[in-house]
């Protein structure tokens, strides 16, 4: 199974995280199919950026966040966008 998850990077008790897509089996900073984005969570107010575009193509073919990484999907508005995608008429008919 692939999953949407954090990638832990940063010195010692400076914390900094990497969004990425890896196969479940993979150790949490092992390795990893595609990076998407990063959180900074040491700057005030924290940090997120994530590449909306490679976010949601990941998500529609079967890439499961996990609860970290949909919180910061969430926040960034990409859940929102994608779900609000699927729910709309299509415009060929």
């Amino acid at each position: 199974m692939v999953k949407i998850r954090l990638r832990r990077m940063g010195a010692k008790k400076r914390p900094f995280y990497r969004v990425v897509v890896a196969d479940s089996r993979s150790p949490r900073d092992g390795r990893f199919i595609d990076e998407i984005g990063y959180y900074d969570p040491t700057k005030d107010p924290a940090v997120v950026k994530i590449d909306a575009e490679k976010a949601s193509k990941w998500l529609l073919n079967g890439a499961q966040p996990t609860d970290t990484a949909r919180s910061l999907l969430r926040q960034a508005g990409i859940l929102k966008a994608l779900h609000e995608a699927s729910k709309s008429p299509s415009i060929d008919g």
